[in-house]
């Protein structure tokens, strides 16, 4: 009796993530809008979002349960009028910069514009010094 206490205590916080799997989709997850218009600024927007489960993966092309609430909400919220950069800019604050394919230029994401042009700078400075040295001694 006191193994199955155990045994109940250990499994028991597993139980909420069994269920995550099982409850349905959410409706406008896996259904497009009845306006084609419309679904297409969704589809464009879907795939413009990283799916935070699967990471390398859009949310229009994730099978994840995210994902699919993921496109209900910018289903949803594109036929409550919003604009697609309004859903992303929520998506955003909700998820973290991460969520976006294009990042924006932030206090926490500038590094990642800087960096490339910082090492392409060392880069000819450094190839600059050494051809120039060899153009030198040449002579």
């Amino acid at each position: 009796m006191r193994l199955l206490a155990i045994l109940a205590l250990i499994l028991s916080p597993m139980l909420p993530l069994a269920a995550q799997d099982s409850m349905p989709a959410a409706p406008y997850a896996n259904r497009q809008l009845d306006d084609p218009a419309m679904e297409r600024e969704a589809q464009d927007l879907m795939f413009t979002l990283r799916c935070l489960k699967c990471q390398s993966q859009s949310i229009a092309d994730s099978d994840a349960p995210m994902a699919g609430d993921m496109r209900h909400q910018v289903r949803i919220r594109l036929m409550a009028g919003e604009t697609p950069e309004q859903i992303r800019s929520w998506l955003v604050e909700r998820y973290g910069d991460y969520v976006s394919y294009a990042p924006r230029v932030s206090a926490s994401t500038w590094p990642l514009f800087a960096l490339p042009l910082a090492l392409f700078l060392l880069g000819a400075i450094i190839l600059r010094r050494r051809l120039g040295r060899k153009g030198a001694a040449g002579l």
